[in-house]
């Protein structure tokens, strides 16, 4: 590789005017920066930047030839379209160098405006395969902002198959989940991780205990904050960063201030300057290391750049937090009031609700068949002990749900790399031999294979995030035929949704969910205690969370070695469903229960939405179906998001 010194772009974050001085001065090749609408930092209230300070910031940057990046990059709620159409009109007429955009509902606005300002892939958009990138450049996108649980070598691949520019955090403060896949502000605060106003969970102080008896697992506990990452540097492996063929550099931290990051931009220019132009002869400079150092809020790490770091990655004594954004609090319980504001009303059409169960096995798939399931959901990650599901078991599946007129869609894993991609590929080609009803992906990457190796129906599952009927539309134009609502869309926000939606979409109104999904291992990284001698493969235990309120979140590990971290209550909708008639698509997430359970479950269900759309207004609920389910159930059950009138 021929570097040269627009090889590499270094990208500095700016939250007020000083910081953009501080920025351009030291040396950064680019800076991005939020306005005071649909960014990813909107607790601060005294950060971004209004219209007319957003003009002055283009002009000032482009005077002295740096490049300005605004970030658009937080989920688009439907009524807030208008606001959005508005904004981009904006934007495209002040022209900054590239909008950095999360909601897929933006590429499509993009497309219907034709936006000359060139888009970029925030790491909102959770991307991690070639097949995703592929049809994000086909909606315009020139770069994208990978995923930071990707490798550098990973990302090289990437890169090299697909053409598209790269941009990876380099350093900063780190998010131990998946980007777009935590949803545990927003269900529980009403403060959405995806729409700039995370209050960090993540931060908290835990207990790992043994789920079945709830005691402490170890009394060589590292530490309470067991999901709090280190923040990201990459200072000393910088001859890597740039001959993995990173295109942009990018440096966390738009609500720092000016000394802050001018330190750390005047360290990595002098690095970067210093490596292109004797690669061989360079050594980094420990004076400048030190600095980073001495100013450094959490302790540092590589995190994945160089492959997944385990425990080293996880500030486990919390000494060096700057900040805690909140603390533990018992999560919305079945008597907690609701935000339902809209009366109740009846659809001028039949109602026809179908009934969803998503099972682990085949003794559930027959109990939900058996108790009026019209659809259900197998595949996807298998949470241990629970193992995945092979091709003779979903031909079983499907044989079993023909007998009672039920369909089988058959799911895929929510994140995919380059290994679970190479096994979608073959498991869609067997898919046309199988012939399941449908399949149900979970990213934009799997759609593509899917479409590509098989002609069966696609849905589109939660991780999608679905907020606004324009990125139905998006994902329609792409081949889905129903979506899956987003987790922390409100009762409010549900129905505004499904007045607008040109295809079905689902809702999950029962079931054990996931708050967030990471690539850490937790139970392993606490137990192996840096002595190597734990072996996870034969420990049958299974493990939680116990948070300072009381509350414990189980960790449901996947065959890829993922942890699932679910919320403390199943959410439980069942004495709402009348309010949520012109839905008319439920599941039940039936993963983690018994079959027998599942039987009530679904028995349960079926009755309620049948006798709502056989009496309409003149139906009642019966709290004793209630208190049949809450004293079988395995957890307590919860309310999620309809605590709340809108998710912020």
């Amino acid at each position: 590789m021929l570097l040269k010194r627009n090889s590499v772009e270094l990208l500095a974050p700016v939250g007020t005017w000083d910081v953009l001085e501080a920025a351009v001065e030291s040396g950064a090749d680019a800076v991005y920066l939020g306005g005071k609408r649909f960014n990813m930092r909107m607790l601060k209230t005294d950060a971004n930047f209004d219209d007319k300070m957003l003009i002055r910031a283009i002009e000032y940057a482009h005077q002295h030839h740096v490049h300005l990046h605004v970030t658009v990059n937080n989920l688009i709620s439907e009524r807030e379209i208008p606001n959005m159409r508005s904004y981009l009109k904006f934007l495209d007429e002040i022209k900054p160098d590239a909008l950095i955009v999360q909601d897929l509902s933006i590429l499509q606005l993009a497309r219907e405006m034709k936006l000359s300002v060139p888009l970029h892939a925030s790491i909102m958009m959770n991307t991690h395969n070639e097949h995703a990138v592929r049809t994000l450049q086909d909606y315009g996108i020139s770069r994208v902002v990978v995923n930071r649980e990707m490798s550098l070598a990973q990302l090289a691949l990437l890169k090299e198959r697909t053409g598209i520019e790269v941009e990876y955090f380099i350093h900063g403060d780190m998010c131990i989940s998946h980007s777009g896949q935590c949803v545990h502000s927003g269900v529980v605060f009403g403060q959405s991780s995806n729409r700039g106003r995370c209050l960090k969970s993540c931060r908290w102080p835990y207990e790992l205990i043994d789920a079945a008896t709830g005691k402490k697992v170890t009394d060589q506990d590292p530490g309470p904050y067991k999901l709090a990452m280190k923040d990201m540097c990459l200072y000393m492996k910088l001859p890597e960063l740039i001959q993995s063929g990173v295109t942009s550099f990018k440096i966390e931290g738009r609500m720092r201030t000016a000394a802050f990051v001018k330190s750390i931009v005047q360290s990595y220019r002098h690095a970067i300057d210093s490596y292109i132009a004797d690669p061989l002869g360079y050594t980094p400079n420990l004076d400048d290391w030190k600095k980073l150092q001495d100013s450094r809020a959490r302790d540092f790490s590589t995190c994945y750049a160089l492959g997944n770091p385990g425990a080293s990655a996880i500030g486990y004594t919390g000494k060096r937090e700057p900040r805690f954004f909140s603390q533990a609090v018992r999560e919305a319980d079945m008597s907690t009031p609701v935000a339902i504001t809209s009366p109740t009303t009846t659809t001028n059409t039949k109602m026809e609700p179908v009934l969803s169960v998503r099972v682990a096995d085949l003794p559930s798939l027959r109990a939900a068949c058996q108790n009026g399931a019209n659809i259900i959901y197998i595949g996807g990650e298998a949470l241990k002990p629970a193992t995945p599901w092979t091709l003779e078991q979903i031909t079983q599946g499907i044989t079993e749900a023909n007998k009672y007129n039920a369909q089988v869609v058959v799911a895929t894993p929510r994140i995919t790399m380059e290994r679970e991609c190479g096994e979608l590929e073959q498991f869609f080609t067997s898919m046309n031999t199988l012939r399941p009803h449908g399949l149900m992906v979970s990213n934009i990457g799997a759609l593509r294979l899917a479409r590509t190796l098989c002609d069966l129906p696609i849905q589109a599952d939660f991780s999608f995030n679905i907020f606004n009927h324009l990125t139905i539309e998006l994902l329609k134009n792409n081949g889905i035929s129903k979506g899956t609502v987003s987790l922390e869309a409100t009762h409010e926000q549900i129905i505004q949704l499904a007045k607008e939606s040109s295809l079905p979409i689902e809702m999950i109104v029962h079931g054990s969910l996931p708050a967030m999904v990471t690539d850490h291992s937790i139970p392993v990284a606490i137990l192996n205690n840096g002595s190597n001698t734990y072996d996870h493969t034969l420990d049958t235990r299974q493990y939680a969370l116990l948070d300072t309120a009381g509350q414990e979140h189980l960790i449901m590990v996947d065959q890829y070695d993922r942890s699932h971290i679910l919320f403390a209550n199943d959410l439980c909708l069942l004495p709402h469903l009348q309010s949520l008639q012109t839905v008319q698509n439920y599941r039940i997430e039936g993963q983690h229960y018994t079959p027998e359970f599942i039987a009530l479950l679904t028995s349960t269900y079926r009755q309620e939405l049948d006798k709502i759309a056989s009496q309409q207004s003149a139906y009642e609920f019966e709290p004793t179906q209630l208190e049949k389910i809450q004293s079988s159930s395995p957890r307590k059950l919860g309310l999620g998001t309809f605590r709340y009138r809108v998710s912020r």
